[in-house]
């Protein structure tokens, strides 16, 4: 058995506040940072979390979806302000990465930020599968 630190709800929104959103986090994170030609161009920082641990709480009838590439990431924004706070990324399709930048100010994390190469996706994925035995 393994001691899983303590989570508690976090919460965050759009820039005019249309969607609303909770992810359960522990105190203490991994933010990453990616290069890759979306993140790059939108400032998008990751807290990457379990389908679990995320909800929608209002705005998803105003949530518009853009895929590109191979298609898997299901990118989200609002589609009356325009920012992304979360979405469904390619490397975990069965779960949720949500934009650090729009959780409250009051969300009280510990940051640890790793970069990640996402502009070389494909080799960047299969390392860090292969440092973590999977």
């Amino acid at each position: 058995m393994t001691n899983s630190p303590t989570k508690s709800w976090r919460h965050g929104e759009c820039h005019c506040g249309e969607v609303g959103f909770a992810v359960n986090l522990p105190d203490s994170v991994v933010a990453l940072s990616c290069n890759c030609s979306m993140c790059a161009k939108t400032g998008f920082i990751h807290l990457i979390v379990d389908k679990a641990d995320f909800r929608i709480e209002r705005g998803a009838e105003s949530l518009t979806t853009y895929r590109f590439g191979t298609q898997t990431a299901r990118h989200t924004f609002c589609s009356k302000c325009g920012v992304k706070a979360f979405y469904v990324p390619r490397s975990h399709p069965d779960g949720w990465t949500v934009n650090l930048r729009c959780l409250d100010a009051d969300a009280n994390l510990q940051l640890r930020f790793e970069e990640f190469d996402g502009a070389n996706w494909d080799e960047t994925n299969a390392q860090t599968h292969s440092e973590r035995g999977q």
